[in-house]
């Protein structure tokens, strides 16, 4: 990493001013994003970590509460089925040829 720093100051050093202060730039501009885009990486991991550990927390707090949430899919799950078979059942009947 040092040698190629090296390297890019001394290919640098032989340009001519506008040059140097271009590359400044761009390379100043380069380092910006890579920073910002490290910075939301870092924000979305903490947003992560902190969700999981209120999970945890609540999921220790009151361990019925994960058998509620699977009575509740449960029945969620089959109120669904009922829904869509209900409107299967009328596409069916709308669909049907009339004689």
């Amino acid at each position: 990493m040092q040698y190629h720093r090296f390297a890019i100051q001394m290919a640098n050093s032989s340009a001519p001013p506008e040059l140097e202060k271009q590359n400044g730039t761009q390379d100043m501009l380069e380092l910006t994003n890579d920073l910002e885009r490290m910075i939301e990486d870092v924000e979305n991991l903490s947003v992560q970590l902190t969700w999981m550990t209120y999970d945890v927390v609540r999921l220790r707090i009151s361990p019925e509460l994960v058998e509620s949430m699977q009575k509740l899919k449960d029945a969620c799950d089959r109120c669904k089925v009922a829904v869509y078979r209900d409107q299967d059942q009328e596409q069916d009947k709308c669909t049907e040829p009339h004689t």
